[in-house]
């Protein structure tokens, strides 16, 4: 029966694989909204459109989304359906779709309607709407979270595949903490602009919800792509989910800088997620969090609100009474900030990234609970604007520093409630994110009562338009060079060694490793380390190798080659042969415990 169908990427595949039609799923989604009898998840939905989608796809044609229902929030374009912004005097009929709808209409997937939101995107809780407001799907009585309210309960009811949300300060992570689902905020400008009614401009982007990271980094794969229209959009390539480095250090908030207002169950759900970490071999490293606390306060409290009364326009002084009154409460402080308090908050915002950027030397990600305590629907009326702000105690930094994130369930907290983590990396490592958020994604699938799919198996070879690249020494994973590839949108493939023609020398230097091809019965296998690199960003890694290295033929233990560190072999004349240890990180343990020995 379809009502039993789970509504996952893989079971929606495996269901019209059987001889299901998308006709009859596009029916299933509007029983189960009428099931949900929640009127504030959409504020427009178009069944004969969906029908007729359904009908014109024929039969199966191998689009990766062919079939699969989604939700739009109601501040990116669909053509036929009007954009409100939930902010009914503000509406039009857009001329076509989002150009990131567009994506995914031709990927195959259908658009069932479009969600609610806090009015302008302008709020975490997701009650600032003009019209009813929708129900958590875990708790009546919990906040749906903000500003895609709608699109993250639509989803975590079970009633659509997927759906997108836009973020500026943590709108496409909160509602997803919030329902027990995934919240995938792309590096900006990965998912183009167009189309989509700005909150914040130079901060925006449209995200992801799904039930699972999988599907999630699927629909983001399908909806990336550089959009020459939108004079923010960045080229970063779409990668297959890639497979965990075998060495990861993740940076978190240490004790003293953690803040969760006093809940107890969300402080101890997140150290049991940093223990299920360390257990699958990842470093967690314990940082003062303060500097991203202070770009986080530079949101709400510093000249980007002056962003947000932009993006309104002149409707706050022309028709104010159109606009939800807190929104107007908030984006009516713009009017008071001026050109100075604008360049004084880029400057200001310049020394904290510094800040910033030295926390995280040395690191792979950082690690947070996606929201710092649950908020009810009581608390945000009796003030709405100071848990609204709690709300985005670990989001609310992110775009202003240019990263990505991801808000991923990873079980339950002691009181029943889901829990959640984020992690967040530099631009452009979107895929290290999902990878390592597959090591702890647990627990219910937002409010249903579907069983959590086996991740799938990541891809462990370069895909179009990547190299392989082979490397031994301070490129491998967790070690001082690794970020010259994690900056490139490299992908860990896999840890392996060559065949055995190798000789392994620690160079005069002491800081790197030179491998040398001697031929069968000469070497050994030397353990390294296979990456994929976009080949547009390979060229600018050669030329950045300084001699006696370059860049040749590896040959691995399987037989294959690729390209791969080697040494000169003049370079290698006086220098130590570590080739018995076979491993550059045994030669640096062993380097560490003679100097131990000798500080001793």
């Amino acid at each position: 029966m379809l009502s039993d169908l789970p509504f996952t990427l893989g079971a929606l595949r495996a269901a019209y694989a059987a001889g299901t039609r998308p006709e009859a799923v596009i029916e299933e989604v509007f029983a189960r909204l009428e099931a949900a009898a929640d009127p504030g998840i959409f504020l427009h939905t178009d069944r004969e459109a969906a029908l007729s989608a359904a009908r014109a796809l024929g039969q199966p044609d191998g689009r990766p989304l062919w079939g699969i229902p989604f939700a739009v929030k109601d501040n990116i374009d669909v053509a036929g359906m009007p954009t409100t912004a939930a902010c009914p005097d503000f509406a039009y009929l857009p001329e076509g779709d989002a150009f990131v709808v567009a994506r995914l209409r031709a990927a195959g997937a259908i658009v069932i309607g479009k969600t609610n939101l806090d009015q302008f995107a302008t709020g975490l809780v997701g009650t600032r709407t003009p019209h009813p407001v929708p129900r958590n799907a875990l708790d009546p009585e919990i906040v749906p979270g903000g500003s895609s309210g709608g699109s993250g309960v639509v989803v975590a009811r079970g009633i659509v595949a997927f759906s997108l949300g836009t973020d500026t300060a943590g709108s496409g992570r909160v509602p997803a903490a919030l329902n027990g689902i995934v919240g995938l905020k792309p590096t900006l400008g990965a998912l183009s602009a167009s189309g989509m009614v700005p909150a914040c401009r130079t901060l925006d982007t449209i995200s992801v919800f799904a039930l699972t990271v999988a599907d999630a980094w699927e629909v983001h794969t399908a909806a990336a792509a550089h959009d020459p229209e939108d004079a923010y959009s960045r080229a970063f390539p779409a990668q297959p989910l890639p497979q965990v480095p075998p060495h990861l250090t993740i940076a978190v908030p240490d004790a003293a800088s953690l803040i969760t207002f006093g809940d107890r169950a969300q402080e101890a759900a997140f150290r049991a997620t940093l223990t299920a970490l360390r257990t699958r071999g990842v470093e967690i490293r314990e940082i003062d969090f303060t500097p991203f606390y202070d770009v986080a306060a530079m949101l709400y409290e510093g000249a980007w609100v002056a962003e947000r009364t932009a993006a309104v326009g002149a409707r706050l002084t022309q028709a104010p009474e159109t606009l939800h009154p807190v929104t107007r409460a908030i984006v009516s402080q713009g009017l008071a900030l001026s050109a100075v308090d604008a360049f004084r908050g880029i400057y200001r915002l310049a020394e904290l990234r510094r800040h910033c950027t030295a926390a995280m030397a040395g690191i792979d990600m950082l690690c947070v609970p996606t929201i710092p305590c649950f908020v009810t629907r009581a608390q945000d009326a009796e003030d709405p604007v100071l848990h609204n702000s709690r709300l985005g105690t670990y989001t609310n930094f992110v775009n202003l520093l240019d990263m990505c994130g991801l808000a991923v369930p990873c079980g339950q907290r002691e009181d029943g409630r889901p829990a959640s983590v984020t992690l967040l990396g530099r631009a452009g490592q979107d895929a290290a994110l999902a990878a390592t958020a597959t090591l702890v994604e647990a627990g219910p699938l937002g409010a249903t009562a579907w069983a959590r799919p086996a991740a799938p198996l990541p891809v462990a070879e370069p895909g179009p338009g990547e190299v392989a690249v082979a490397v031994c020494g301070a490129h491998m994973s967790g070690l001082g060079l690794n970020h010259q590839i994690a900056e490139r949108a490299g992908r860990f493939l896999r840890a392996c060694r060559t065949a055995p023609d190798y000789r392994f020398f620690a160079l005069p230097d002491g800081v790197r490793p030179g491998l040398v091809r001697v031929g069968p019965d000469e070497g050994a296998a030397i353990a390294v380390e296979v990456w994929a690199m976009p080949m547009e960003a390979f060229g600018s890694f050669v030329a950045g190798i300084p001699g006696p290295l370059g860049i040749g033929r590896v040959v691995l233990e399987d037989g294959s080659a690729v390209p791969g560190f080697l040494c000169e072999e003049i370079a290698t004349r006086g220098a130590e042969d570590i080739t018995a240890l076979g491993d550059w990180r045994s030669h640096l343990a062993r380097k560490a415990a003679v100097a131990r020995k000798g500080a001793a």
